[in-house]
């Protein structure tokens, strides 16, 4: 395995966005006049179903809602969401940002692989890396280029076509069970951190898993069979930080 690109999920993975999100829809509720209120407990279960505008739909069917415009409320949500994204009111995981800047010192490309909207990437990109962020990834792909969302791997597929690379030369970096699934179906190995809302997630398969990128010892797991010694040396200094 050699590593040649990185390709990073956005929300939980480069920041924990997931609790931001569930206040904008929120308040998306509120003003829309529903008495609809997602406590973490909630929100945790709903994230299960990938995509915000998916997310409401479902939701809408199971309590059997009337008359719910779907896309007027996510329209509105991702307004909400993006007035939230300042810099100082985000921050990027312990972790990301200097494995980014690792990653583009050995020359390796960036790409992004998500199901929330591209406005959204580029909100988080700038309130934390800038305003020049988004041109370090060279492939960009979310919810908005495909229909069918994690765990379905289609959004990876699209990431690989467009950087040219077999699978087995990516890292994938994810946070959640739906992303691990998605990224493995299109045959790349993975990273995973898990963020707030997915700890309990089942990460089986996973070719990495540590609590964060900065303290890649604090949760070491590696796939069956796999030993700290087997990992690949330019794998080991791009997460090891050369250790």
């Amino acid at each position: 395995m050699a590593v040649r690109a990185l390709i990073l999920d956005v929300d939980g993975t480069l920041a924990e966005t997931e609790e931001l999100h569930r206040i904008a829809f929120n308040r998306t509720f509120e003003e829309a006049g529903l008495d609809w209120v997602w406590d973490r407990e909630l929100y945790r279960e709903l994230l299960a179903v990938t995509g915000g505008r998916e997310r409401i739909r479902f939701h809408a069917e199971r309590i059997g809602a009337q008359d719910i415009d779907v896309g007027a409320l996510h329209r509105r949500k991702t307004d909400i969401y993006g007035a939230s994204m300042r810099p100082g009111n985000v921050t990027l995981r312990p972790g990301v940002e200097a494995l980014l800047r690792r990653a583009r010192a050995a020359g390796l490309d960036l790409a992004i692989g998500t199901t929330t909207s591209r406005t959204n990437v580029g909100a988080l990109m700038q309130a934390t890396l800038g305003a020049d962020a988004l041109s370090w990834f060279r492939s960009v792909r979310t919810g908005e280029d495909t229909p069918r969302k994690k765990p379905d791997p289609e959004v990876y597929r699209l990431v690989l076509a467009d950087l040219g690379f077999p699978p087995e030369d990516c890292l994938v970096f994810e946070d959640s069970a739906n992303g691990l699934r998605a990224a493995k179906a299109a045959g790349a190995p993975t990273v995973i951190t898990p963020s707030i809302y997915t700890a309990e997630d089942d990460f089986a398969g996973a070719d990495y898993i540590f609590k964060n990128l900065d303290e890649p010892f604090s949760m070491l797991t590696f796939a069956p069979g796999f030993a700290f010694h087997d990992v690949p040396p330019d794998v080991r200094d791009l997460l090891f930080h050369g250790q």
